[in-house]
């Protein structure tokens, strides 16, 4: 009996010991939210207009037909003509990444990440620290059959009263060979404030 009671005993702190999660450290006065609910802190740009972007951007060009047999494509840096500081690498990462996930596009690197890989090729192939059969080839590199380059702009207006914020974001898919856009959308969002 007693062998029976102290198997279950042992049973029972073990269950419990599972069932506890990590311990918190830290402040009292946070916690995590829902990554997809509506950010309304300020009116500034924030992370609901970066994914409503985003996710309007990707739909309309995955849609568009234009991107048939998965073409590469180069990004380039998103032109921010607002008066605030905006990451707009975040939008294209954004952009990209939901592209790559429906497998619409491959992407080659991007204007500011090419020095990186040029640099990768001349280590392996210039410095001799590499085992031949394993470097990479110079001149392997897959062109970019279109750029994707965009801006996004901004018009704030203030009254005694309110404060309202328009963003226009604008995106273009061109042809490197040809030099004509084949796609092109704009999403736009307006944010009011009561002062």
């Amino acid at each position: 009996m007693f062998a029976r009671f102290s198997f279950l005993a042992v049973v029972a702190v073990l269950a419990s010991g599972c069932a506890n999660t990590s311990p918190v450290l830290g402040g009292k006065n946070i916690s995590y939210g829902d990554t997809k609910a509506v950010e309304l802190v300020t009116n500034e740009f924030g992370s609901t207009d970066l994914q409503m972007i985003a996710e309007s951007m990707t739909r309309s060009l995955a849609q568009s037909g234009i991107l048939q047999g998965r073409p590469v494509v180069q990004v380039y840096d998103v032109k921010n003509k607002t008066s605030e500081y905006i990451d707009t690498r975040e939008i294209t990462t954004s952009i990209k990444t939901q592209l790559m996930k429906t497998g619409t596009a491959r992407f080659a690197s991007d204007n500011t990440d090419m020095q990186s890989q040029v640099d990768q090729l001349k280590l392996q192939n210039q410095s001799g620290l590499y085992k031949k059969s394993t470097v990479s080839k110079t001149g392997n590199m897959v062109a970019a059959k279109y750029r994707l380059e965009g801006s996004i702009s901004s018009i704030v207006k203030r009254s005694s009263d309110y404060k309202d914020v328009f963003y226009k974001f604008s995106l273009q898919l061109i042809d490197v060979e040809s030099g004509l856009a084949e796609w092109m959308d704009e999403k736009e969002i307006r944010k009011t404030t009561e002062r």
